[in-house]
């Protein structure tokens, strides 16, 4: 096994010596099915779409559905 250290912000290492000590797991071991979980979960790849980047902005303004491609859209903006 390789040996990986991390840095913790006091509550989070506080919650995970909690949950060693209620799993009577090591906190190495909690450390490694989180891991584990969460990269399965997310198939080991990040979400980089634009729409999960900028998912809290969608569907926040009203117009139409098809102002991106539709030339009717543009003809004030001729120059």
């Amino acid at each position: 096994m390789i040996t990986v250290s991390l840095k913790l912000p006091s509550p989070l290492a506080s919650r995970l010596a909690d949950t060693a000590r209620v799993m009577r797991m090591s906190k190495s071991a909690v450390i490694r099915d989180a891991l584990e979980a969460y990269l399965s979960a997310n198939d080991g790849t990040p979400e980089t779409s634009a729409l999960s980047l900028a998912g809290d902005a969608h569907g926040v303004l009203a117009g139409p559905e098809d102002l991106s491609f539709n030339k009717k859209h543009l003809r004030d903006f001729a120059g």
